[in-house]
């Protein structure tokens, strides 16, 4: 039988414990928790260091956005596993605490992103206490394979468990027609941007990438081989290109076009025609 390997990311200790529990009665679901988005990357590295990797996260939409209780972050002593289900059945259900205090907070979403990004392979289901369409559309943006209702049934959880792995995507039938009109918006939003960025020079292109990594005049100025006076310039006519009053207005307006940073350690420039 297939195991599939369930991480649960949950700062809320009780729910994340309980819910590992129910899911690691079920014969082909091995399941961990952990408390916070670090101690799940943190997780996903290991499991990955030692070819175990994970197949499916389940992620609380609300990771972070409120701190958790000091009993969550305590370190839990080493132990037995929690509940198995029949013989030969390895699940694990113990919770890894959000680790100390120099971790940083990643939201739901954000966790969403950076498990696509580090670890393609796995599948994210973000799990939510209330219906968002906005926040639906950006789950599913970041990459995220489907938006359940905690308060769902455990069998309709391990059909999306299982549905997400075999690539579906799953949204409860009350939030498609919004998620739908929400990712609409983004996509004219987003081509509205292109048309804009598609509008600079190959130069301004190059100076707005400087302005998406965050140097200023100066740094562009000694980058680019230009003059500050001609950097100065080039931005000006950056933000009338783009309709925008401000060096932030254009950097959004810049991700929204999907143009990203420079690359400060790696990018070749052009200097008098020569490549410098």
């Amino acid at each position: 039988m297939a195991r599939i390997r369930v991480l649960v990311v949950d700062d809320h200790r009780i729910f994340a414990e309980s819910l590992a529990a129910a899911l690691a009665a079920e014969q082909d679901v091995d399941v961990s928790a952990a408390g916070s988005g670090p101690a799940a990357l943190r997780a996903l590295e290991r499991a990955a260091g030692e070819g175990r990797r994970f197949d499916v996260l389940l992620i609380d939409a609300d990771l972070g956005t409120v701190g958790p209780d000091p009993a969550q972050q305590a370190p839990r002593p080493a132990g037995p596993p929690g509940p198995t289900g029949p013989p030969g059945h390895a699940a694990h259900a113990g919770h890894e605490s959000g680790g100390g205090p120099g971790d940083g907070v990643v939201d739901g979403i954000s966790l969403v992103a950076r498990v696509r990004a580090a670890h393609p392979g796995v599948r994210t289901v973000v799990l939510a206490e209330r219906d968002d369409p906005r926040r639906a559309a950006g789950a599913l943006q970041a990459g995220a394979g489907g938006w359940v209702a905690k308060d769902c049934s455990l069998s309709r959880l391990l059909a999306v468990i299982r549905g997400v792995l075999r690539d579906e995507t799953h949204l409860p039938p009350a939030l498609l027609t919004g998620v739908l009109r929400e990712l609409t918006a983004a996509r004219k939003h987003r081509t509205e941007s292109e048309r804009l960025v598609e509008s600079l020079t190959p130069r301004e292109r190059e100076v707005l990438r400087c302005m998406v990594a965050g140097l200023g005049r100066k740094a562009v100025a000694e980058r680019l081989y230009l003059s500050p006076h001609t950097v100065r310039t080039h931005m000006q006519n950056v933000l009338g290109k783009l309709g925008v009053h401000s060096t932030l207005a254009a950097v959004a307006l810049a991700r929204r076009a999907g143009v990203g940073p420079a690359d400060l350690a790696g990018d070749v420039v052009e200097r008098g025609g020569q490549l410098a």
